[in-house]
């Protein structure tokens, strides 16, 4: 099946014919970001007369893909992850329909989340997959950066592998659609969802209480500014008025080393002003009873500790309502070094920034008084944690294992709830 799947695919596909903290209020998250090379997503949907329950049958879906994540290693590393868009855009992934462990879940910003592991931002540009990333079983799926003005990005090839590392180095530079693109999809399926809702009004509330405005997970929009804009401040505010209505929870991204100058607004008055404008973009907009959406900072590993204390200081005066620990690193640590990769300009991600972002985001845990890999992460103040090296090398199989893995480590530990794990190393 996995193999009639992937050929209709071929077939169809376009490109195959042309080629916070927590105060109750503010909450870390973690991100192994990057952009880049994408996963085996090409198996599920379909229509399949199966004879075994539906957990075992998910279950096999899942490990399915496994069989097909080798064939991505083959493909330039853009076209695997333009595919792999496409493949979930399509319908052509598995479908979570297995609960996940009630451990894992937890409620921040007044939004309930089943699991609190999402996919970063990078992968999902311009929102044209998110259905089918959320049915993969994400807790929350982050789409952009979004500039104002479609734009093409670096000049290609801008992703490299090191794939005996477990990294991705990209210097793609906000490549994307723009934001009139981004809100007409964003807006379907923010119609779609209230259609879903609306219909499940005989449900109690304990059956509809999870999922956010575009689907059964929550749904953040990360903004970016246009390589040549000259009015900072103007592009993040306007993605503020043009997609915040559909997003529950937004992000300013001032930390990708691929823009000239963006990291430069990380510094405390640069910062600071550009954190007020946008607030102020979103508080003057007219919200419902569930207020605006939460506004994050996603920041860089490559921080000295004044840099981080003057992060703190804007973020607590300004009840920024939680920072992304971190973007990808300019760094080049053992084993990287070694390979010639390194020597390609760009963010570094995956295995090797680990340790870099776990150090930056205890850091800030203790600096701002809030109190596997991602066990550590929960563990050294992370709320949430984002994925996106690991799921381009993994696959759609490493979502459930990570769940599963979770949920063991908060259970060996003693812990009742995931609330209790947060900045326990902190402590």
């Amino acid at each position: 099946m996995a193999t009639r799947v992937a050929l209709k695919f071929m077939r169809e596909c376009s490109l195959f014919r042309k080629v916070k903290f927590n105060d109750n209020s503010r909450h870390y998250f973690c991100t192994a970001a990057s952009n880049g090379a994408a996963i085996g997503l090409l198996i599920g949907g379909g229509a399949y007369a199966s004879t075994v329950d539906e957990a075992t049958f998910c279950g096999w879906l899942f490990s399915a893909t496994k069989l097909v994540n080798p064939f991505f290693a083959f493909l330039d590393p853009e076209v695997a992850h333009r595919l792999a868009v496409s493949a979930a855009a399509r319908g052509w992934v598995p479908i979570e329909k297995r609960p996940d462990p009630p451990i894992l879940e937890l409620e921040v910003w007044g939004r309930r989340f089943s699991n609190p592991i999402g996919l970063s931002a990078g992968f999902d540009k311009n929102a044209e997959a998110v259905e089918g990333l959320l049915g993969l079983g994400f807790g929350f799926v982050e789409v952009g950066s979004v500039t104002p003005v479609p734009q093409e990005g670096n000049p290609k090839p801008r992703i490299f592998r090191l794939r005996k590392e477990g990294a991705i180095i990209n210097r793609c530079g906000f490549n994307s659609e723009g934001i009139v693109a981004v809100a007409k999809r964003l807006g379907a399926q923010h119609g779609k969802r209230k259609l879903e809702t609306s219909s499940s009004s005989s449900l109690t509330e304990e059956e509809v209480v999870h999922g956010g405005k575009a689907g059964p997970g929550i749904l953040g929009v990360n903004l970016g500014k246009n390589k040549t804009s000259e009015d900072v401040a103007a592009d993040y505010v306007q993605g503020v008025h043009t997609l915040s209505q559909y997003a529950d929870y937004l992000v300013i991204n001032i930390s990708s080393p691929n823009t000239p100058g963006l990291r430069q607004l990380q510094g405390r008055k640069q910062l600071k002003d550009l954190v007020k404008k946008v607030q102020a973009a979103r508080d003057e907009m007219q919200w419902g009873e569930e207020g605006p959406p939460p506004l994050l900072v996603k920041i860089a590993p490559d921080l000295s500790k004044q840099d981080l204390e003057d992060i703190a200081a804007v973020a607590l005066a300004l009840r920024v309502d939680g920072l992304i620990i971190s973007n990808t690193t300019i760094q080049r640590p053992d084993p990287v070094s070694k390979n010639p990769v390194a020597a390609e300009t760009g963010g570094l991600s995956g295995k090797p920034l680990f340790n870099l972002s776990t150090n930056i985001l205890k850091d800030m845990y203790i600096l701002t008084k809030w109190r596997g890999r991602v066990h550590k992460k929960i563990r050294a103040g992370a709320t949430l944690v984002q994925l996106y090296t690991a799921f381009a090398y993994g696959g759609p199989a490493l979502i459930p294992m990570i769940k599963a893995e979770l949920a063991e480590c908060l259970e060996r530990d003693g812990y009742k709830s995931i609330y209790e794990a947060i900045g326990a190393d902190c402590r």
